[in-house]
């Protein structure tokens, strides 16, 4: 989940790096999301930062955070939670 706030936008930086990765190992296994967290009050704590977060969930719980658009940890990241 890729958590932004509405002045920021979503992180664009990502998407293709996104894309590629979900080609290479299935839909299935792999699903993106975004969210406002201004309008989720679950994602409060997220408020405020002026870089990308992302949220990596696995069976409905929260297992790894990524902050910043750091392509090559993000990549790792993916791959480690598969």
């Amino acid at each position: 989940v890729d958590a932004f706030q509405a002045w920021c936008g979503p992180c664009k930086a990502v998407v293709d790096l996104f894309r590629k990765i979900r080609n290479e190992v299935g839909s299935d296994l792999l699903h993106f999301a975004v969210a406002e967290v201004d309008s989720i009050d679950a994602l409060e704590k997220y408020r405020g930062k002026c870089e990308p977060v992302f949220l990596f969930y696995a069976g409905g719980e929260l297992v790894a955070v990524v902050r910043g658009a750091n392509a090559p940890l993000l990549q790792k990241t993916i791959l480690e939670q598969l």
